[in-house]
């Protein structure tokens, strides 16, 4: 079992290693995201001048979408604690032609600016996968101006989710990984109902609002998706690795069997995902 310090030391190495998988399907996975983005956008109620601190950011895709809306003025602080990450959000910023925007590696359980310095808050599919979110919460409702708005994204439940739990039930079912504990930081660690409700009032935050928002996963074939799940998943690329060709060969067709309800008559795969999504005010 690992330690906090240890989880945010591994956590940070795959992100870093992983930076590049996600440069390269961002456009795709902005594309089947972009329901969330603008929830979150628009639950932070982005006004011009605005300065907004996105925590997490990976692509900065969500961020991207606030920063034009808090023009002129206004400020977007787009934040990652891998600094490869950073990169792909800095060159996805340059790409859409978006300039008020400060880059800087930040850890989210310990944000270095002022108090009370930030009108919003945006993290999407971040808090989840930190060692302790209940700090992380309490650090984003101190940046926060009084009345500042938080907006999050997490993901529902593996079962709404199959595109991704998918290969990481027959690693554990062959026992290469260790399922998450109920506490422990994953991809679904938030699902569980009362979990968001429960650490947004912890950490002070009121007029909260919890929904969620259904999406539609899409692939061209069984070797795309395989291919952005390697590539924007450094455990199970890793696990893969790891495995000679006989191994890979034979979990890439136990994964295949687990998609095939979603394959259509032309080899393409449409499947459903779930975020649940909630805002805050400080």
């Amino acid at each position: 079992m690992q330690g906090p310090a240890e989880y945010r030391q591994v956590s940070r190495d795959r992100w870093s290693r992983a930076a590049a998988g996600w440069g390269a399907q961002a456009e795709r996975m902005q594309s089947w995201a972009m329901p969330v983005s603008r929830w979150l956008v628009d639950a932070i109620r982005p006004q011009p001048g605005y300065t907004v601190l996105e925590l997490a950011a990976g692509p900065g895709d969500t961020g991207l979408l606030a920063a034009e809306l808090v023009q002129p003025g206004g400020t977007l602080i787009c934040t990652d604690f891998a600094e490869p990450m950073l990169e792909v959000a800095r060159q996805r910023a340059a790409t859409q032609g978006v300039d008020n925007v400060e880059f800087r590696v930040v850890d989210a359980e310990s944000i270095d600016l002022d108090t009370a310095s930030v009108d919003a808050v945006l993290c999407r599919w971040g808090y989840m996968l930190m060692a302790d979110p209940g700090t992380a919460l309490g650090e984003t409702r101190r940046v926060l101006r009084p009345g500042g708005r938080l907006a999050l994204g997490a993901w529902d439940g593996p079962e709404r989710n199959v595109w991704a739990s998918a290969p990481f039930a027959e690693l554990v079912r062959r026992g290469v990984i260790e399922p998450p504990g109920p506490k422990d930081p994953s991809m679904f660690a938030f699902a569980r109902p009362g979990r968001i409700d429960g650490l947004l009032r912890g950490a002070g935050f009121t007029d909260i609002v919890v929904d969620a928002v259904d999406l539609e996963v899409a692939y061209e074939d069984f070797d795309a998706y395989l291919a952005v799940t390697i590539d924007c998943s450094r455990p199970f690329a890793d696990a893969l690795d790891a495995m000679d060709e006989a191994e890979r060969a034979d979990i890439t067709a136990a994964v295949a069997d687990a998609m095939a309800p979603f394959r259509r008559d032309d080899g393409s795969y449409r499947v459903p995902a779930r975020s649940l999504v909630a805002a805050a005010s400080a």
